[in-house]
């Protein structure tokens, strides 16, 4: 088995983080605004970092890294935050990261960048559709919950390709993968 570096392990630890802060978000705050009059609940934020952070650890410290990964989250969401909303966010990242793995990995190939954004397209929608069928037995919250999502994906992204242009600026070197 291989061991993560450390860049690898901080990911890991912070993509762990993201589940039980969203479910906690959720639990304590409730609706947040997520722009053009749509609302979702306080922790789609977290929920979109997740996405990216996902794909960043999986990068850093592989596949199975990544399972063992949700199965913390999900168990610290269980005992940190109200237990039906860990219930249905782990069924939700469970199905969202199938979806991701049959997308993601045959575009890794093509980019980093590219991966991510058509992964998490597939992931946010398939895990808001059925995160909010199992907490909430409802969809009233769709569109901000995929908008919200959106909004952290595309943060990220740009952040992201902003730091390999400059590293990439700095080394003098071209990075095609991206």
């Amino acid at each position: 088995m291989n061991v993560p570096a450390p860049a690898g392990i901080a990911t890991l630890v912070a993509y762990i983080a993201t589940i039980p802060a969203a479910n906690l978000a959720v639990t304590h705050i409730g609706a947040l605004p997520v722009g053009f009059g749509n609302t979702a609940p306080a922790g789609v934020y977290m929920a979109g970092l997740a996405l990216v952070l996902r794909d960043l650890a999986r990068e850093a410290a592989g596949r199975n890294a990544i399972l063992v990964a949700i199965t913390a989250g999900t168990v610290l969401s269980y005992f940190l935050a109200d237990p039906s909303l860990a219930i249905a966010s782990a069924a939700a990242f469970a199905v969202a990261e199938t979806l991701d793995f049959l997308v993601y990995e045959p575009l890794r190939r093509r980019g980093l960048l590219i991966a991510m954004l058509a992964s998490n397209a597939i992931g946010l929608i398939a895990d808001s559709l059925l995160f909010l069928k199992l907490a909430f037995d409802s969809y009233a919250y769709l569109p901000g919950q995929i908008l919200g999502k959106t909004w952290m994906t595309l943060a990220a992204v740009a952040v992201l390709a902003l730091l390999r242009r400059r590293k990439n600026s700095t080394t003098g070197t071209v990075n095609r993968s991206v």
